[in-house]
């Protein structure tokens, strides 16, 4: 959440627009918006038959230049860190000890590595599909190596988090840039945009998933989506599924939840998972990460029984919790980088986004944490080891939440220094919003993709594939557009 003083970025097109043009453009937005795929179904009034157009921004929020070409570079960087922290098994064992003794979740997944670890893990390539979520930050004083003039309305950006499951906006990452490219079109601003920075997220997406595909050299073998029983975000699925199907027609995918996947699936004689009698030799997560998909013991069997075989996971369960936040929490502590990084220009560049992350468990370095989250509540956000959103506590919020916990509870959670990032002024286009809209004030979130493919060993494959960006209102917390808090948008890139 943007403070009320934060500082304006320039607007890519002048606003306002005139109430009849505005209104006009909209009305054709919505419409182009549906008809190509920039959708979701309502939560509201859910049907299987039905989509409405994604939240969106009118006209692409402005990024600097420098700092997004900054994060693009440093994603292959990332890439190779959380491959390196996902087979170190001494780090994940001892970061997570106290975690999973007071959080459920947590500890059934570790559960499942230690039984794959003593059986023997059967496939050794992992394939990760990542997503690191920045902000950009205008305190100078929040340990920028480079500092800001003090004219500009950023200092630099700093890293909210890294997603190692189900990192969404493939498909609605590029869809946000087409709908914007027709706006601006639409508005005579066909010059703006040279500056809307190509987007291949979907492809490039999809192309990890074919390659870890063509490792297995399976050709009657499908790729297989995990997924949950009803989607909400079904665009941003299928479209990973249609670009597939479109684009190499010799592969099969299939979707299934974890309870189709208990029903259906079996360990085949040489390891493989056979759905049915159709043998799966990679599988990619779009369910899986949060407590409400396992029903029972049977979606946790499902789970397990998918870590046995040799199908190649996106993400592979040592994957996943290397994704947990308080593997983040870890990460940031000083020396710790050196551990999976030799290049010391690699470890600075790295250094340089982490905001404070702060331990919860118990002892003198949670006790401190604890202090720091009283003194200066507005300051902090409280994150669990969950994905999808909605799940963190800030402000006045945390000093509740933290007296409610005991010493042992806290090790699920982490403290981590809030981003303050500079504003943008926009129209926020939702389905039944108030028509016409008013300009209101924004902040961004900005999304890098990344696919790696690789053993303990050896990095087969390695590369920065696209972006996202997600934008809300400044006055709120959580900014998931599939949760219904934020907003579709793009880049317009400003020096």
């Amino acid at each position: 959440m943007a403070t009320n003083d934060a500082p304006v970025l320039e607007s890519c097109i002048p606003l306002p627009i005139e109430e009849n043009r505005l209104l006009d453009i909209i009305e054709k937005a919505k419409d182009w918006a549906i008809m190509h795929g920039a959708a979701m179904r309502s939560k509201a009034n859910f049907s299987p038959d039905a989509l409405q157009f994604a939240p969106f921004i009118l006209t692409p929020s402005s990024f600097p230049r420098k700092e997004f070409m900054k994060a693009v570079e440093l994603q292959v960087t990332l890439n190779e860190l959380m491959h390196s922290v996902a087979h170190d098994e001494a780090f994940l064992r001892e970061t997570l000890k106290n975690t999973i003794q007071v959080d459920a979740f947590t500890g059934s997944l570790f559960e499942i590595y230690e039984t794959v670890l003593k059986e023997g893990i059967s496939q050794p390539i992992s394939l990760g599909l990542l997503r690191s979520d920045l902000m950009l930050e205008t305190r100078c004083e929040n340990s920028c190596k480079v500092r800001c003039a003090r004219a500009k309305p950023y200092c630099c950006w700093k890293q909210v988090e890294i997603n190692s499951i189900a990192s969404g906006f493939g498909h609605l990452g590029p869809a946000s840039k087409a709908i914007q490219s027709y706006i601006l079109k639409e508005l005579g601003h066909a010059d703006k945009l040279d500056d809307l920075p190509a987007n291949h997220a979907l492809s490039g997406l999809c192309d990890g998933m074919v390659e870890a595909w063509n490792i297995q050299n399976n050709p009657s073998a499908a790729i297989m989506f995990v997924i949950e029983d009803i989607t909400y975000n079904i665009c941003d699925q299928r479209f990973h599924e249609f670009y597939i199907r479109e684009t190499y027609p010799h592969i099969a995918v299939i979707r299934r939840t974890l309870t189709q996947i208990f029903e259906q699936g079996k360990l085949g004689p040489s390891g493989e998972l056979l759905i049915g009698d159709l043998a799966v030799t990679v599988i990619y997560f779009r369910a899986g990460y949060e407590p409400g998909h396992y029903y029972g013991p049977n979606e946790w069997a499902a789970r397990l029984l998918m870590e046995r075989t040799k199908a190649i996971k996106c993400p592979s369960i040592h994957y996943h919790l290397a994704g947990t936040k308080k593997v983040q929490q870890a990460l940031a502590k000083p020396g710790i980088l050196k551990r999976f990084i030799e290049d010391n220009a690699k470890i600075d560049s790295i250094k340089d986004i982490f905001t404070g992350l702060y331990s919860l468990d118990k002892g003198e370095e949670g006790e401190q944490a604890v202090k720091l989250a009283f003194s200066n509540p507005e300051r902090y956000v409280l994150k669990p080891q969950r994905e999808g959103g909605g799940n963190n506590v800030y402000g006045s919020d945390i000093a509740g939440a933290l007296e409610k916990m005991n010493e042992d509870e806290r090790s699920a959670w982490i403290l981590m220094e809030r981003i303050f990032p500079p504003l943008s002024r926009g129209y926020m286009i939702r389905p039944d919003g108030k028509m016409p809209p008013e300009i209101v004030d924004l902040v961004s979130e900005l999304g890098i993709f990344g696919a790696i493919i690789g053993t303990k060993d050896k990095i087969l494959y390695n590369k920065q594939v696209g972006h996202m960006l997600r934008t809300k209102l400044s006055s709120a917390n959580e900014g998931g557009v599939a949760a219904g808090l934020g907003a579709l948008d793009s880049p317009y890139l400003i020096d």
